[in-house]
């Protein structure tokens, strides 16, 4: 059986419903910074596994400006970069939050980010951003 971990990532900018929750199969255990050089492409391993980053198209402009500090163009600009520089692929894209978690849960290595948890899931906070 597959185990997902939900890691909350609380934004400290705007209302209570700005915030995000970072999800995570299995093993992987990251920080807030660590999810972030994830996001640019800076990190790819984690206790010896890789990661496979996952975007949320439904919340993919909120989560880039406010937990990566950047806007939608500069973060596609900068995958297409790392794409022909260092021959890294970008974040999969999935088009909800039901997606999302349902990529991570059957895929080792998975991290991605939700808007709303399904009632009912255990949730660490590792951060403020």
């Amino acid at each position: 059986m597959h185990t997902l971990l939900f890691l909350v990532l609380l934004i400290s900018q705007g209302e209570p419903s700005a915030q995000f929750y970072v999800v995570v199969n299995g093993d992987v255990t990251l920080t807030p910074r660590e999810v972030r050089d994830l996001y640019v492409g800076e990190k790819q391993f984690s206790n010896g596994l890789r990661l496979l980053p996952v975007d949320n198209l439904g919340t993919q402009g909120s989560f880039v400006s406010r937990a990566l500090a950047m806007n939608l163009r500069r973060y596609e600009t900068l995958w297409i970069k790392k794409s022909f520089r260092d021959a890294l692929n970008p974040p999969l894209v999935k088009a909800t939050d039901a997606e999302v978690l349902a990529f991570v849960e059957l895929t080792r290595g998975a991290v991605g980010y939700v808007s709303t948890l399904p009632a009912g899931t255990r949730v660490t906070v590792i951060g403020r951003f």
